[in-house]
Formats: structure tokens, sequence, C-alpha cells
């Protein structure tokens, strides 16, 4: 059910009508009873409150929007602001306090602001606090993490009483996708004080202490009729995974986050709690430096594409929790996955053959450096060396403690493992891992036509021409990209099974960090 068919948390005739036609009018012997009855089970319900513990808090916990960079900033900007438009389960932008954004040339958008909004303080919603709120990020003094994406704002201006006009530096196709992000949530013209977090969200603030808890009570004010459903959310920080699934299973905590895999069965066969698994874009992948002769050479880079035994990465080191990857860095589900791409299989005749060719065979390969950090990386490193052995490949695998990992050894040896975590839009995963002159272009790819299209997609307004270039981009990294993607990694969190709504989004765990406004307790 999408927000405007719940309206006052009830079922929509719609709903009915559609379940009744799939059924074939279940209207004789019990079935429409049967199908009343499940609408009813799955009718929000108000009140309740609930504590969540997340895996990262710290003294720099933030409220302010351009400061926030982990999860539980994240969590905390959308339970009490705002943005102009979120992302469904598919991830394709919807409209939030935007009502509607058109532009003819992807340059220049006219947004249409949601009526009758107001900030928690009784303030109406205006078109200054939109453009106060965005351009702030542009600003050096803001030290906003998201200057570089506010850069392409040329200019933000109220151009009516409900519409605002931005004019990008170039053609963005991708603006509604990036005005979902958690930083750009919508603030009051002028704030520099955050400590009372005044939005337009769900929830108001009660309490916060960085580094110890958040709470907020619902927003009776809130612009979605009915929403949310809670009384309270009171958010926690608990660091280490073990401890964070028994605080779950003790009812200390109702919901948690980044269960890990092999926790999952604890979890599960739990009476009472459940693991809700979200699809994901996290991937862990093996870098082959181009500036290395050996591991830039391509026979070498296919040959150890060939030698992932990607259904045993899956079920064995992600315990099922994972999609098989083709070394392309978009994610089946995802809008502009291209499937078209034959499935690489695990071939050590053909890794074999291929590494031979590179001179790979009978000699010392330059180490594979994985860290506890990067998920899985060490076990896939233990696989793929195991599989060598086979084939007479001798590589051998540092592993290295994940302090440090990031500034020191990433991107820094001729064979690594990365971990990169979902992105919100194709546009910002190609341009901050695979354009030439990315800064964190991991195995040093550089390819002219990639660039070309990269720029072209952004400026194409027709939706198909754009899958299609997506599609050729995935093709070129699949072929010639310089890491392997053995597997999509889901994200996993745990929960009280009272705790009802709580779905998918595929930016992050906890409903891509907005499950505030969805769920509801069945006592």
């Amino acid at each position: 059910m999408n927000d405007d068919e719940i309206k006052q948390g009830g079922f929509s005739r719609r709903d009915m009508m559609r379940v009744l036609a799939a059924g074939g009018m279940l209207a004789t012997g019990g079935g429409l009873m049967s199908v009343a009855q499940r609408a009813l089970a799955d009718t929000p319900k108000k009140g309740g409150k609930i504590r969540v513990a997340y895996e990262s808090s710290s003294t720099a916990d933030t409220l302010d929007p351009a400061k926030g960079s982990t999860g539980a900033d994240y969590i905390r900007f959308f339970m009490f602001y705002s943005g102009l438009t979120q992302f469904d389960g598919s991830l394709t932008p919807q409209p939030a306090l935007a009502d509607s954004f058109t532009s003819t040339d992807a340059k220049t958008w006219v947004i249409k602001l949601k009526k009758g909004v107001t900030f928690h303080d009784g303030k109406s919603l205006t078109p200054a606090d939109v453009a106060y709120s965005l351009m702030r990020h542009k600003n050096p003094a803001t030290a906003s993490k998201l200057k570089s994406v506010a850069d392409q704002f040329a200019d933000i201006k109220p151009t009516g009483p409900d519409e605002v006009t931005i004019t990008l530096t170039a053609p963005n196709a991708d603006l509604p996708a990036i005005l979902a992000t958690p930083q750009l949530v919508i603030i009051k013209d002028g704030t520099t004080d955050f400590t009372t977090a005044v939005g337009t969200g769900p929830y108001k603030l009660k309490t916060f202490k960085p580094g110890v808890s958040t709470i907020g009570v619902r927003n009776d004010s809130y612009w979605r009729p009915g929403k949310p459903y809670l009384d309270q959310i009171e958010l926690i920080g608990i660091g280490d995974d073990a401890a964070r699934v028994n605080a779950l299973l003790s009812g200390d905590v109702h919901l948690i986050s980044a269960v890990d895999p092999r926790a999952t069965q604890r979890v599960n066969s739990t009476p009472g709690y459940a693991v809700q698994e979200t699809k994901s874009g996290l991937y862990t992948d093996l870098i082959m430096r181009r500036d290395n002769s050996l591991t830039g050479n391509p026979d070498f880079v296919m040959g150890m594409k060939y030698l992932f035994d990607r259904e045993q990465i899956r079920s064995a080191v992600f315990r099922g929790f994972a999609a098989i990857g083709n070394d392309q860095p978009i994610p089946p589900g995802h809008r502009y996955y291209f499937a078209g791409l034959p499935q690489r299989p695990y071939d050590p005749d053909k890794a074999k053959f291929l590494l031979n060719k590179a001179g790979a065979l009978g000699t010392a390969l330059p180490p594979i450096f994985a860290t506890s950090d990067a998920n899985g990386s060490i076990e896939m490193a233990e696989m793929l060396q195991l599989s060598g052995q086979k084939i007479g490949a001798n590589i051998q695998v540092n592993r290295v403690p994940p302090d440090g990992y990031w500034s020191n050894h990433w991107m820094k040896h001729p064979l690594g493992f990365g971990s990169i975590n979902p992105r919100p839009s194709a546009d910002v995963l190609f341009t901050q891992f695979f354009k030439s002159d990315a800064p964190w272009n991991e195995s040093g790819w550089k390819n002219p036509q990639f660039d070309q299209l990269l720029v072209a997609a952004r400026a194409e307004t027709d939706d198909a021409k754009r899958k299609q270039m997506y599609a050729d981009m995935q093709v070129l990294v699949n072929n010639e990209g310089g890491i392997g993607i053995p597997a999509f990694i889901s994200l996993l969190d745990g929960y009280d099974k009272h705790l009802k709504g709580l779905g998918s989004i595929p930016t992050g765990g906890m409903m891509g960090f907005s499950f505030a406004e969805h769920v509801w307790w069945e006592a």
C-alpha cells in the first residue's frame, strides 16, 4: 500500500476491489471474510513506544542535516525533517514536500510545493525555506558533507507562493533522486541553531544527547494524514553486534540494525522475533589496479573474475543473504539494472587459460589485501586462494585489521578488496567510482566512452534512452573494468514481531533510514 491509499489508517476501497478482483470476486464461501480479516490485520494502530538500536553512535551525532554522515544521523533527519522527494522500494523518487517537479531540459527545474505544510512550531512551509535549505550546502563555511553534490546548484529561488525554481550548472535528469538524499531535508529559512530540530517531519524532538540517545514524539500536525502511528521512538547506539542482538531478544529494544548473517538463525528461531532482509546495492569487490603491469593486464583481470565461485560465496559467506553479482555495480532490482548481460560462471579452466596467458601461473602473485571491515572479503580471498591452488595460481592473502584499512590499504595495492555502500542513483555510483577522474575510481580504470555516456545520460530526459545508456555503461564495466563484484549483500534488521509496517528501501537498513514514518505497534 502506498501512503495515499492508507489515508487514515484504513483499507481503501480501491485496495478491496483489487483484492476481490485478484481472487475472482471472493464473495462466496467465507473468502470475503478472510480478505476482510487480512485487511484488518494490516490496519495501522495509533499509540505505543519503541526503542531502536543502531550500530553506531558518537559525540559527533548531529541534528544538522549538513553535518550528518552516519545511518543514525539519517534516521534522525527523516524523523524530524522531510525532503522534497523520497525513495520507494524500487529507488524511484516519489514526491514528498514537492507536489511535482518538472523540467524540459533537465537543467531548469520548477518545483511545486505541497500546500498546508507546517513546521513543528506552526510556521508554514515556504519556497524561501527550500532555497535556504539547499543552498547552505554550497557555502564552504557550512562544511556540508554534501558540498560536492550541492555545487551543481547554480541558483535556487522562489518563483511563486508555492513554487521554487532550481537552476543547475549542467543538465542532470537525476535531480529528483538527488533531492531524496538524507542531508537535503528541508529546514526553516535562516536556521543556524539545530538543538531543537524544528522541521516538518513525522516526529518532534523531545531530547537529544549525542552518543547516548534521541527521543522523538509524534507530530500530530504531520502533513501526511493519519501518520505517524507511534507515540514515541527512542534511538540508542549499541556498537557490538552480539550485544545488539541480545538487547533485541531480551526485550530491551524492539528494532536493531546490521544483524550479522551468522546470528540470523538465532533471531528467527526465537519466538516473537524475525529478521527483515533488504536486498541492496552493497557490494564487496576485488580491486585489480591498472597501474601494475600484471593486475592491469586484461587477461589477468578476466581470469580472476572467472575464479569467483559466486554461488558458494552467496550461500557460505553470506548465509544466502545476498544476490549473485555479475561484475556490474548496479544491483538486480534497481530500475536501471541491465539484466541482458550473460551471467559470468565459475570456470576454473577458463581462468587457468587466461591467467596463464597473462603470465600469472607458477609465479608469486601480489598478495590480496582483505579486512573484516569489508564484508566477507577475508573469506572470499581464501576461496580465491583455494581455487587458485587447483590451477597453479599462487594466491596469497594479507589479512589487515579494520583500523586504518581504508586510509592505508584501500586502492593502495595491486590486489585488494573494497566495500561500497548502496548509492541512491546510478549517476552517483558511476560518478564516484567509475568516472576516469573520480578520486574513488578503485582500479584506476579509464574509459573515454564510459565518461561520455555518463555525461550524456545526465542530460537525457527520455527514461528509456537513459536506461539504455546505463546498460551500455554496465557492459563496459563488466567486460573491461578492473573490479570483480561476486555478490550484492543484503542489509539485515532484527525486530520484535509486534512491530508492523517494516518494509525495504534499498538505500539502507531500517527502510532506507525512514522506518519512523511507516511502522506501528500491534500490542
